[in-house]
């Protein structure tokens, strides 16, 4: 019943993350940053494999796949702050 629980929980994090993700770095005129965007889809099937090896391993990774997770994360708000500062720049 635990199990069920807790992966009912993930799943929903999961969710949650997958929509701060889900929004590729675009310019002020809508065409997006190609290299950044590249990254970014990148850091969500990192994202993903991470949960995929969560759910594999039942969650005994001792916290490293949650601090991985947790800087995919940071990852992501860096790729949108570069977009927006090369539309600054512009």
């Amino acid at each position: 019943m635990k199990t069920i629980a807790i992966l009912g929980m993930a799943g929903a994090l999961a969710f949650a993350s997958g929509a701060a993700f889900a929004e590729p770095a675009k310019d002020v005129s809508g065409k997006k940053h190609p290299n950044l965007s590249a990254a970014q889809k990148l850091s969500i099937e990192a994202y993903n494999k991470i949960i995929a090896a969560q759910n594999a391993n039942e969650f005994d990774m001792e916290g490293h796949a949650a601090k991985a997770k947790d800087l995919l994360d940071q990852v992501n708000s860096e790729l949108k702050q570069a977009a927006e500062a090369a539309n600054k720049a512009k």
